[in-house]
């Protein structure tokens, strides 16, 4: 099933478990504008509010990249002055804080170049798969452009403080294998086999309790707050596993050696 959206540079769609968000816009190898970061949330709650999407994934249009940046050629009209960056800043931030505060898991499934914006979005996803010719690299250094905050601690947490700065001082393209060596990517497979792969790796997932996944997804959220973390309702989630009918599901099958059938309730 397509989803409509008010812009063409992105596509939803569902598909069995699996919500596709695709970034649609391959003549510019998919880079990213103001219209594409307002869909973000849009198909967000589409794919939240289907309790037959059980994983999300998020892929670039075409074999040549996954998002390789945001699109400079907008810059010009979009972010020349102080209020309109602000306001393009506003539209990436809200589509970021969305996918990264996503109920469902997430997937980055990378072809190709993966650049700047492209990282940011992948590593606001909860899995990366890529292709083993997917190339990662963050441009910041030779565009003369500052990198908040938030933005380098989500990268920190995932490949630590000095690949932190050897993918910002060195500014260049890294391949899937040294992704995967620092911890960037989860997992790295043949391009030729990456979808298939993906597929199967979303099978895998959509067969198990949404509630469980749910709230592992966000007592790991609330473990990254530091002493900020709100575990009693990280504890409340888990509760709530334990009076579900899935727990019950879960139980039975076990018992009855057969293969559970969940409903997220």
């Amino acid at each position: 099933m397509n989803i409509p959206l008010p812009t063409e540079n992105m596509l939803a769609a569902i598909d069995g478990p699996i919500g596709w968000m695709t970034f649609n816009k391959p003549a510019r190898r998919n880079a990213v504008s103001l219209d594409m970061w307002d869909a973000i949330p849009v198909i967000l709650d589409y794919f939240e509010q289907d309790p037959a999407v059980r994983v999300i994934v998020l892929k670039g249009a075409g074999e040549q990249a996954f998002v390789s940046g945001a699109d400079i050629s907008q810059f010009e009209a979009m972010r020349s002055s102080r209020e309109s960056n602000a306001a393009y800043d506003r539209a990436s931030e809200e589509a970021s804080r969305r996918l990264a505060g996503c109920s469902k898991p997430t997937i980055a499934m990378i072809r190709g170049f993966c650049i700047g914006g492209g990282v940011a979005i992948a590593i606001g996803c909860d899995i990366r798969i890529a292709g083993e010719g997917a190339r990662f690299g963050i441009p910041a250094a030779r565009l003369g452009l500052g990198y908040g905050a938030p933005g380098v601690k989500k990268l920190m947490e995932l490949v630590g403080p000095s690949f932190t700065k050897e993918i910002f001082f060195t500014a260049r393209h890294f391949s899937a294998v040294e992704a995967r060596e620092m911890g960037l990517v989860n997992r790295v497979v043949a391009d030729d086999a990456l979808e298939d792969y993906t597929r199967q790796y979303c099978a895998t997932i959509g067969d198990n309790a949404p509630m469980t996944l749910h709230a592992l997804k966000h007592t790991v959220g609330e473990l990254l707050r530091g002493e900020k973390a709100d575990l009693a309702a990280s504890e409340a989630l888990v509760q709530a596993c334990f009076d579900s009918q899935d727990y019950i599901e879960g139980r039975r099958a076990f018992m009855e050696k057969r293969r559970p059938v969940f409903g997220g309730h």
